[in-house]
């Protein structure tokens, strides 16, 4: 696919370019309107700098949560282009709507080296359609903006949409730097990851993670399995886990995954057990035999933060997607800090695997430059390493 750098070179001096980046940003809950983790906008800097900085009109166009494809205070980008400004130092414009007057008018006045936003992309029900038709029409008065379209947004190329999917097959199209380091990266640990490789997984539900499992099994010398979906594997063991999250229907899957696993699938040994799901419920670290009835894990325990950073301490490759435990809550984050600390300190390469797991590094103030590679997007990272097809970097490759 052609990359930034080749637009570039063909200049873009006076010429309008339409940026589809990823500013689905997180908010602080207690204070609407404040970003609570920046990192997808400051990912996409260095792109939107190289435009600017070569005199194009730059278009950047974004979504933000998911609007029912009408407009919603709630979800707008008027917060990101804000702090767009202040990342970028120069004035962002922020236009109101995304196709329509305030856009259009907004691109006309468009001059040599700034950079307009756009409003959220899913105000628009032509963005997710599932008709063709109307994804197409909407990409149409998309397209009509610009004269080329970079693709910056990793955390979006495994959506068939109208801004990822549609727009380049309208305009000259250009992966940005993001996405080819992304795919690069990717592609090293589904490929040819140097042994001995460890894949470290948390999150919720087995469910949301099975296909990524199956895939990488065969590949890796050990699993690490923490976070809430830890409970259905030590279930599928014969342990009682209380309140614990529980997938009852993955729990004959999990016994069927830790047979053909031969032991390289790693469980933790103890968790820390709290009353109820709260920063202030009462909690102690309890053996995995010895789960209260009355109690739910919240976080994998000091002698499992133990056992995971021995697996990965020899390792020549780590990817790790999915924290151990309630990182948001302070009694129930040491596990996440404690594996993520260990993962920097492994001689060889690492690989955040976006989502959760990048929030957790950064909330929990940890080194970003400790790691290898942060990912911006948690789902396209993980569909990748499952083997599928990622609609956008397909569009790229046209």
């Amino acid at each position: 696919m052609k990359t930034l750098d080749d637009l570039l070179g063909e200049g873009v001096s006076g010429r309008r370019v339409l940026v589809r980046a990823d500013l689905n940003v997180p908010f602080d809950k207690a204070h609407p309107g404040v970003i609570s983790d920046d990192g997808r906008a400051r990912a996409v800097l260095p792109t939107l700098v190289a435009l600017r900085d070569a005199g194009a009109r730059v278009i950047v166009m974004s979504h933000l949560g998911r609007p029912k494809g009408a407009p919603d205070p709630k979800y707008t980008l008027a917060p990101v282009a804000t702090r767009l400004s202040e990342l970028l130092g120069s004035d962002v414009v922020f236009a109101s709507d995304t196709v329509g007057p305030a856009a259009t008018a907004a691109v006309e006045a468009l001059q040599d080296g700034q950079v307009l936003l756009l409003e959220n992309l899913r105000f628009n029900e032509g963005e997710t359609a599932k008709d063709d038709a109307a994804r197409a029409a909407f990409a149409a008065e998309l397209a009509a903006y610009a004269d080329f379209y970079v693709d910056d947004a990793f955390g979006a190329v495994h959506r068939k949409h109208a801004s990822v999917y549609d727009v380049p097959a309208i305009l000259p199209h250009y992966a940005g730097g993001l996405v080819l380091r992304e795919v690069e990266v990717l592609r090293k640990v589904s490929e040819s990851p140097e042994q001995p490789y460890v894949v470290v997984l948390g999150g919720s539900k087995v469910s949301d993670k099975l296909a990524v499992i199956k895939a990488l099994l065969p590949k890796v010398d050990k699993l690490l399995v923490g976070g809430g979906m830890c409970f259905t594997f030590l279930k599928a063991q014969g342990h009682e886990v209380g309140k614990s999250l529980l997938e009852e229907e993955m729990i004959s899957t999990c016994a069927d995954l830790l047979a053909a696993a031969d032991g390289r699938i790693v469980l933790p040994v103890d968790v820390v057990a709290a009353a109820e799901f709260s920063a202030d419920a009462a909690h102690d670290v309890v053996d995995i035999s010895d789960i209260p009835a009355d109690r739910l894990g919240l976080d994998i325990g000091p002698k499992s933060v133990a056992l995971f950073a021995d697996a990965v301490s020899s390792a020549r490759t780590v990817f790790w997607n999915g924290p151990m435990g309630v990182f948001e809550l302070a009694p129930f984050a040491a596990g996440t800090r404690g594996v993520a600390e260990a993962i920097t300190k492994i001689d060889g390469f690492s690989v955040v695997g976006g989502g959760d797991s990048a929030a957790a590094v950064r909330t929990l103030g940890l080194d970003e430059t400790a790691f290898g590679h942060i990912s911006t997007g948690g789902g396209a990272s993980l569909e990748y390493l499952e083997g599928k097809k990622l609609p956008g970097v397909e569009a790229l490759e046209k």
